[in-house]
């Protein structure tokens, strides 16, 4: 018998073609060019093709939305060539100084908004100025904070007269830095497009005196050719010292096309009758009856106070005048009670949102008809209204349109005011904090309807760890997105782990001040994988701070290959300064909070319409910002 033929030699697989030679060039790059700057910057890192296509399309780029991460000058700059077509730009510049600003300052711009510029002096509005004179819409936040940067009034000045087309201007830092005897007039410069600007604090002399140049400007047109102030200003948010009658009258008279007024006071003293917000300063709002949306809030911040000389007739009064609004927001109006209250739900026929806080006196009473009214109610917050109980917020759930709902500090709510609302349609925010809900309202979630985004648990003392199963029962598993259980102290390690076993796709994670949580719970989340994604791929944000059974041991699950997609921690400074600095050499772009601040919370940019990314492939954006070319051998061969 002859013996068997050897086998076919296997022909070796020919490598696959390069990249620029399997698709035509232009075609690339009209790919990239509709990709948004994170997208990009990952293609970039893919191979030396890609990375051309990508410097080259960089140069093209209408906006470039980079909010995520706070890149230093170094790295910014190759990212921001020379570009005439580029319209918008929105950067954290938490990591750039003045160095920067002619990065920032570029003449094609419309549109720029700039987070935490702490270390950017006022230098920049001064350049903006000078440069950019199309630029439609300008935000900035935090601007020269740091110790030792000047801000001063001929920036302004320069800023004002430069911008002629400025449509929209937010300048979130404290005007008293721009006290000049010139201040009220300076604003007569400004552009007549201006319909909208916020400030984030002023003194009332200052106000008070930019008000009374824009009167007396409106009084001497008939006869003398004056400067025009605001023509078209509609939007007005404010901080000042104290809210006044005076302040009031003075802002119906001197704006009187105002749609949206946003106040805030936060007083240090006890304000007197002359300066403080009575029932006749309500009467003298909305004089033209343009209104929209209506704000006033005093903070409790340095001082427990609130409008004690405001009672429901100056609520009936002004709810009488204002039958147009579509959002009503009042915080600290502690006299008034449910007269008032229901005055405005009864009047506004088109009322979307409502705020309450500390409203002291409201009851369950405020919505026990409100089935009989044509309100189609979508964004509710009553917080530290400590008398509304699960009565009230059964009649509010028949607003089957409700999306967002605040019931923070609603002390006596529990688990029957949550079943009422887990059958809600379109309720996406739910925050619960200090409630004295149990686990069977955590069932009630879970079984029920609602497409929930993100649950505040914080301060839900009589939650134990079997809330976690319960609540990942049903579809919220699918839809959630962000979770506070934080100040739980029933909450364990246990709870953590049942929770990585749920696979839920979270995006934040808030814990803090929970002593039962330790490092096991980080190493659960760690080792979580997310569709079959890389390790603890879904988590952007994680706050652990002050949680008590957290070790040294447990920032070794921050490096990477762990938490790829991490941009917020929060944990305790003195855990071990020299791992927790060691950490933040080795993930440069990842926010630290050690101090027990907030997270995300100021760094978000609410006004931008980019969305995340459900990609696990971070850590290689970061080593191409860091490197420059994370392209392997295989890469490089087959290209070759």
């Amino acid at each position: 018998m002859p013996p068997p033929l050897p086998p076919d030699p296997i022909e070796p697989c020919p490598p696959p073609p390069a990249m620029d030679a399997a698709l035509p060039g232009a075609v690339v790059a009209t790919i990239l060019s509709r990709l948004d700057v994170r997208s990009l910057l990952l293609a970039a890192a893919a191979c030396r093709g890609l990375r051309t296509c990508a410097s080259h399309a960089l140069a093209f780029l209408p906006s470039f939305h980079l909010l995520e991460v706070a890149l230093p000058h170094h790295l910014l700059r190759p990212l921001l060539p020379p570009n005439p077509s580029l319209r918008s730009l929105r950067l954290d510049c938490a990591s750039l100084e003045d160095n920067a600003i002619g990065c920032l300052a570029r003449s094609s711009l419309q549109e720029l908004l700039l987070l935490n510029c702490n270390k950017i002096s006022g230098r920049l509005l001064h350049e903006l100025g000078a440069t950019c004179r199309d630029l439609r819409m300008l935000s900035l936040n935090s601007l020269g904070e740091h110790r030792g940067l000047v801000v001063t009034f001929s920036d302004l000045q320069e800023l004002l007269n430069g911008c002629s087309q400025l449509e929209s201007l937010r300048l979130a830092l404290d005007f008293s830095t721009f006290d000049d005897p010139n201040f009220g007039c300076v604003w007569a410069s400004a552009s007549e497009r201006l319909s909208s600007l916020e400030i984030g604090y002023i003194p009332m002399t200052m106000l008070l005196e930019l008000l009374t140049a824009v009167v007396e400007a409106q009084q001497c047109m008939d006869y003398v050719k004056a400067p025009v102030f605001f023509p078209s200003l509609q939007k007005l948010c404010l901080t000042v010292d104290f809210i006044t009658d005076h302040l009031i009258g003075s802002i119906s008279v001197a704006l009187p096309s105002l749609t949206h007024l946003d106040l805030q006071d936060a007083p240090i003293i006890e304000p007197t009758s002359s300066s403080d917000l009575t029932n006749a300063g309500l009467q003298q709002i909305n004089p033209h009856g343009k209104l929209k949306h209506i704000s006033l809030m005093r903070s409790q911040e340095f001082l427990v106070t609130s409008f004690r000389r405001v009672n429901d007739l100056g609520i009936l009064l002004m709810a009488d005048k204002c039958s147009n609004l579509e959002s009503v927001c009042l915080g600290g109006f502690s006299r008034v009670t449910d007269t008032g209250f229901r005055a405005i739900i009864h009047s506004c026929s088109g009322l979307h949102k409502l705020r309450v806080s500390h409203g002291s006196h409201l009851t369950d009473l405020v919505f026990h008809d409100i089935v009989a009214t044509s309100l189609c109610l979508t964004h509710v917050s009553l917080r530290w209204c400590k008398l509304i109980t699960d009565i009230g917020i059964e009649r509010l759930s028949f607003n089957k349109d409700l999306n967002v709902l605040d019931l923070r500090d609603c002390r006596s709510l529990g688990d029957e005011a949550v079943r009422a609302l887990s059958c809600l349609p379109k309720l996406q925010t739910l925050s619960l904090d200090g409630t004295d809900i149990s686990d069977e309202a955590l069932k009630y979630l879970g079984l029920g309807s609602c497409p929930l985004t993100s649950l505040s648990l914080r301060g839900c003392r009589r939650l134990t760890n079997d809330c976690i199963p319960l609540l990942f029962a049903g579809s919220v598993k699918r839809s959630l997105q962000v979770l506070d259980i934080s100040r739980i102290p029933s909450v364990t390690n246990d709870a953590i782990m049942l929770l990585a076993r749920s696979r839920t796709p979270l995006v934040e994670l808030r814990m803090r001040e929970n002593p039962k949580i330790g490092d096991a719970a980080v190493m659960a989340l760690a080792s979580m994988q997310v569709d079959g994604g890389t390790y603890g791929s879904s988590l952007q944000l994680l706050d652990l701070y002050d949680c008590g059974g957290i070790t040294p041991l447990a920032t070794r699950w921050f490096k990477k290959p762990y938490f790829p997609r991490l941009r917020w921690l929060g944990i305790t400074g003195s855990l071990n300064r020299v791992m927790v600095d060691a950490l933040t050499r080795s993930r440069p772009f990842l926010h630290m909070a050690s101090r027990g601040e907030e997270l995300g919370t100021m760094l978000w940019d609410t006004y931008s319409d980019w969305y995340r990314h459900n990609d696990d492939d971070l850590d290689e954006l970061e080593q191409w910002l860091l490197d420059g070319e994370p392209v392997s051998d295989d890469d490089t061969v087959m290209e070759e």
